[in-house]
């Protein structure tokens, strides 16, 4: 089961875009997640993933340079597709975050942000740990066979299959 913590508490303006990227292990029994450890912030379990910071850039492409970014794990955008949206309002502001799904990989993950991230595992999908970071629990949500109801003021739009 996971479990959600939002992240921050500061009042900010405009909305967030972003994108959570899951990466699956090849056998699909596991996932890569990482020791979040910004400033400011409790310590929380994340998934890859960040803002959508370049004009005309689709989820897809954010989440492959995210992850690139992050973990030094390098996977085509082409081949990533978008869950979902989760949409939230916990930080003062509105958040929209992409669930992302990348194609399987066991590509060794560098910690390239050692300000943002205390190490990368790939862990089972029956011992994720905790506390996840809230972002990352509800991406995880539309991806787990049986995840964990969301927060109020949490809320998520499946694609249809197939779009």
């Amino acid at each position: 089961m996971v479990s959600a913590q939002p992240h921050g508490s500061q009042a900010r303006r405009g909305p967030l875009i972003g994108a959570g990227v899951i990466v699956p292990t090849p056998d699909g029994r596991g996932v890569l997640v990482g020791r979040r450890t910004v400033a400011g912030e409790p310590p929380t379990w994340s998934l890859p993933g960040g803002k959508v910071d370049h004009p005309g850039e689709s989820f897809e492409q954010a989440a492959a340079r995210e992850l690139a970014e992050e973990t030094g794990i390098r996977l085509p955008a082409e081949r990533m597709r978008v869950l979902g949206v989760i949409l939230d309002h916990l930080e003062g502001r509105p958040r929209l975050t992409a669930a992302v799904l990348a194609p399987p990989s066991d590509a060794v993950a560098e910690v390239t942000e050692p300000h943002a991230c205390g190490g990368w595992e790939r862990v089972a999908l029956t011992a994720l740990p905790e506390p996840m970071f809230g972002p990352s629990g509800w991406v995880l949500a539309h991806w787990l066979p049986d995840p964990a109801p969301l927060p109020p003021g949490v809320f998520a739009y499946r694609t249809t299959p197939g779009s």
